[in-house]
């Protein structure tokens, strides 16, 4: 993502080869071509770039062409991608990330309770960092944004549903508001709350658009009341402890079922959906980096336990989004 492989063979018309993909990759020294070489044939054998080897012809010295494929398209930056995925990966492969995998058998043997992998490793756990480092800040937020552009287009123009009938909506944890505003375009008669720490929302863009307010506050605290509380991707990040806190705060927030009052929560459902290999690696892989701050990526029993200890009656899960679900919880 760095050197920008992605965006140098989408400048050829998203084929390219390694010649034509050096000339766009100008930071790249050139005695470390045969590198990039090494690199890319990594790269096209895990699927993210593809290959058209020359045909076996004796003597050819054509050169491959690398293509994009859908996975890297998702990488390009600098065209225009509304639903480019580099600010995710930049965030899960941050420093400060990788280097608590590399303490894991030594937080193993220690005892709980005790601090987060991550907070074992950093002295202070990544809300922290987060509020005390603008730099780290911004790459989380950035991670958050480049999310929900992908997830809520899916989510307001396949799922809408979810949204019909509700006047108003706080959209808890919910960033810079990249949500909010995708659910108040989509549906205007729903006015919009953004509830999130101060220095976030400190840092929200100018001019959110109709239909959309921010809120500072705490969620472990109290949400503003609403017909329905959103809450995308945020459960995972906390122990059942903790959820439970935050739904019990949320169903005050809101009406009975009767009148309309729910939770919905975008998150990973463990093991839901039609068998897919590829989508249990992702959840499995992404509850490996929950566990470094104390979160978890839970299957339906447990987050039926949740809901219970928070007061709910009922649920509904719809497997939907890939690896993820839209998950509507009744008071």
């Amino acid at each position: 993502m760095d050197l920008g492989i992605a965006d140098a063979i989408h400048h050829h018309g998203g084929a390219a080869t390694l010649p034509q993909i050096v000339t766009r990759v100008t930071s790249l020294h050139p005695s470390k071509i045969p590198c990039l070489r090494r690199l890319m044939r990594v790269l096209t054998l895990t699927g993210v770039f593809a290959v058209e080897k020359p045909a076996p012809v004796a003597a050819t010295d054509e050169p491959p062409v690398y293509a994009l494929t859908p996975a890297s398209r998702l990488l390009l930056v600098g065209s225009g991608n509304h639903h480019q995925q580099a600010p995710i990966m930049s965030f899960l492969l941050h420093p400060s990330f990788i280097a608590p995998f590399l303490r894991i058998s030594d937080w193993l043997q220690r005892e709980l309770p005790g601090p987060c992998i991550f907070e074992h490793t950093h002295g202070r756990s990544m809300w922290e960092m987060a509020d005390d480092d603008a730099a780290f800040n911004k790459v989380v937020n950035d991670a958050m944004v480049s999310d929900s552009r992908l997830v809520m287009d899916v989510v307001v123009r396949e799922h809408g549903e979810v949204f019909r009938g509700i006047s108003s909506l706080v959209d808890v944890a919910g960033g810079h508001g990249t949500a909010a505003r995708a659910i108040a375009e989509a549906f205007p008669e729903v006015r919009c709350t953004v509830l999130d720490l101060p220095h976030v929302v400190a840092g929200a863009p100018v001019g959110a658009g109709p239909g959309v307010e921010y809120v500072a506050g705490d969620m472990f605290e109290s949400v503003p009341p609403a017909n329905a509380v959103f809450l995308k991707w945020i459960m995972h990040d906390w122990g059942d402890d903790e959820c439970v806190k935050i739904l019990k705060n949320c169903k005050k927030a809101i009406p009975s079922r009767d009148a309309g009052g729910k939770v919905i929560i975008v998150d990973m459902v463990v093991g839901v959906g039609p068998p897919d290999q590829k989508r249990l690696e992702m959840q499995t892989m992404f509850d490996a980096y929950m566990m470094l701050i104390n979160g978890v990526e839970r299957d339906e029993q447990e987050w039926k336990k949740v809901f219970v200890e928070a007061g709910f009656s009922d649920y509904k899960i719809m497997p939907v989004l890939g690896s993820r679900s839209i998950i509507e919880v009744y008071p």
